[in-house]
Formats: structure tokens, sequence, C-alpha cells
């Protein structure tokens, strides 16, 4: 297996594996990744919770609670870390819930393939809508773009300071 099949391999089951597993200790699996670093293979899920603010203490829970679900599923098939954090303030948006819960807020957006007219790939705004099967966002100066969620390559919300 590549290591491209591998991550998201492991990646897909992981996911749907552990996210009845984080809601059950009252919190969101926001995104989780398996990525080769210079230490070896780590783990890293993202989770919230309603309100924000994820401590210490629920990234110690989590990781308690799926840590001996990991070790019995038997994923992942060679040694890594596991690491649990806060999605933090820039954070991944990839469910049409995540956008919702930021809606009105600046986003960035980066598509697989040009959108819209003028025809462009990044986008940076306002998220003024979350419909069915896609989001509005409004890029000033340039206008409204409708994005579909299947063209969405990543985004993320763009916190300003």
């Amino acid at each position: 297996m590549s290591e491209k099949n591998l991550k998201q391999t492991v990646e897909e089951r992981a996911s749907a594996v552990l996210d009845p597993i984080v809601a059950g200790e009252g919190l969101e699996l926001v995104d989780l990744e398996f990525v080769r670093e210079r230490e070896g293979w780590v783990l890293r899920l993202f989770i919230d919770k309603p309100g924000g603010r994820v401590g210490l203490d629920e990234c110690s829970q989590v990781s308690r609670a799926v840590d001996p679900v990991l070790d019995v599923e038997d994923i992942i098939p060679h040694e890594y870390s596991l690491e649990v954090s806060s999605p933090g303030v820039d954070r991944p948006l990839k469910k049409p819930a995540h956008f919702e819960r930021v809606k009105g807020q600046k986003v960035k957006v980066k598509t697989f393939g040009p959108v819209g007219d003028p025809p462009r790939k990044n986008f940076t705004g306002t998220l003024t809508g979350v419909a069915g099967d896609g989001i509005s966002v409004e890029v000033e100066g340039a206008g409204t773009f409708h994005i579909h969620f299947k063209d969405i390559a990543k985004a993320n919300l763009e916190f300003e300071f």
C-alpha cells in the first residue's frame, strides 16, 4: 500500500470509528490527520465543544477514551503517536455544520479548480450563506460567489486580529 493510500485509509477508518467516541465524551471531532513527521507517524485529532474553548482536560479525556479503541480496532498497522488538540483560531471548515456555525465571519476558501465569474480558486471574504449544496462568500470588491461543497479543497476560519 502506498503512503498516500495508507494515509487516506487510516484517516477514513479512524474518523468513522472515533467520531462517535468523541461525541460520547460530549465533544466534536472537527478533523483528523495521519501524517509522517521527522519523529515518525502521528495521528492528530482536532476536537471542539459547544461554545469552543477546548482545554488540556478535554484533550486528555479524549486521548484516554480513544487510545484503547485504536489498539483494539488495529486501524494503524505500525507505530505512531496520538495527539489531541483544539482546532485553533483558524479552524478548518469541513462539514456544512462547521460553515453554519461561522456564518457572518471571515473565511478563506480554496477550490480544486476555477469557480465563478471571473474564475478564481482562492476566496477570502465574509461567509454570507450556507445552502444544501454549498456556501456563499462575499469577497470585497469582487462580489458574492456561490461555491459548491464538492468544489472546496480547503476552507478555514480567517482569524481577524
